[in-house]
């Protein structure tokens, strides 16, 4: 494998497009940059030197997980620092104390064995604790349904979550119990072999029943609550998102995305790259009336709607991998949640009767 293509790609054997607090939270990059005048010291020792609240164990694992990059190349804990070397290291533990614990959350599990977990998870409910969201996670749900499983340890990161859905995102993710679980599930997102559609409601009518989305993902300069297509081929993270448009209607598009890579935000950021912002996203501006009419009726049904799904509409509906273990073909599917269905069942009503009122 090149392991510099293995750090390129961190978010996508991680990640699932999830929350930019989230991928703060799960992973910190740190850039350090050696001084003129530095004496060659093995790297391990300098970044312990230069890292507050951060263990050797912590550095020896991101260096065994080639995570340790000086002047883009992936390093040993042995290197010796040079003068102005320009240092990189990607932690999957935050550096601040973020312990999980226990909490009796329900949790919608739709497959489980001893390697893995296949959970539902709803909308609203944020994945792992992080910055503003210490407690009451899907994670925190996972170490209470697994309370009772010595070989668990929910602080472990080479056990647990093998990829990442946002906040207001609903649908499926996989749990590893086991390293060994977790290594193979985690290559098989980073070699881009799971199966993985969403279905969205977007603003407008496409044109098109099929196409690809490709645009390198960056975060947006302007706001950084936002990721962004890069105008630059050399800026971001390589993104491709394929979709099928599943039903037509009015001014919203009822939408299949099929994801090639994992990258934050990715099916809300190529969306809105080519005009169809997902409907209700208020960090990307679909909570506002982008399509339709002036008249005051159509003004209060989209608020209508923007109640009846109070959230981006977007779920991950399938999910599909081979058994760590055992070598099957897995594949689930997941019913779309109460909001969406309501929200998809609303617009029909609205297309029909418009098209009844144009004849």
């Amino acid at each position: 494998m090149n392991e510099n293509l293995f750090l390129d790609d961190f978010d996508d054997v991680f990640a699932d497009g999830d929350e930019l607090q989230a991928e703060e939270t799960l992973f910190k990059e740190v850039h350090l940059v050696a001084d003129k005048g530095q004496s060659p010291i093995r790297i391990d020792k300098f970044l312990i030197d230069h890292l507050a609240n951060t263990s050797r164990n912590k550095i020896q694992q991101a260096a065994d997980a080639g995570a340790i990059a000086v002047n883009g190349k992936v390093v040993k804990s042995n290197y010796k620092v040079k003068p102005c070397d320009d240092i990189v290291i990607t932690m999957n533990t935050p550096a601040y104390d973020n312990s999980i614990v226990a909490e009796d959350i329900p949790l919608d599990v739709v497959y489980e064995d001893d390697d893995l977990m296949v959970v539902n998870k709803p909308a609203g409910l944020v994945v792992h604790p992080g910055c503003g969201n210490t407690h009451g996670t899907l994670i925190n749900a996972v170490a209470w349904h697994l309370r009772n499983n010595k070989n668990f340890d929910a602080n472990d990161p080479q056990v647990g979550l093998v990829h990442r859905i946002d906040k207001n995102t609903s649908g499926l993710l996989v749990v590893a119990k086991t390293a060994a679980a977790k290594a193979h599930l985690g290559m098989q997102f980073f070699k881009k072999t799971t199966k993985r559609t969403y279905n969205a409601v977007v603003w407008g009518s496409m044109k098109e029943d099929t196409g690809t989305v490709v645009g390198n993902i960056t975060r947006n300069p302007r706001n950084r609550l936002q990721m962004c297509v890069s105008p630059d081929e050399a800026v971001g993270k390589h993104a491709v998102t394929h979709y099928k448009v599943l039903e037509r209607l009015s001014y919203v598009s009822l939408v299949e995305c099929n994801l090639e890579t994992g990258r934050t935000h990715q099916i809300r950021v190529h969306m809105k790259h080519i005009g169809h912002i997902l409907f209700n996203d208020d960090v990307y501006g679909g909570d506002e009336i982008l399509k339709g009419t002036n008249f005051s009726r159509y003004s209060q049904f989209v608020r209508n709607c923007f109640k009846l799904c109070p959230r981006q509409a977007l779920h991950a509906k399938t999910l599909g991998f081979v058994h760590p273990t055992t070598g099957e073909m897995m594949f689930f599917d997941s019913p779309l949640p109460q909001d969406f269905n309501d929200l998809v069942e609303a617009w029909r009503r609205y297309s029909l009767a418009s098209a009844s009122y144009n004849q």
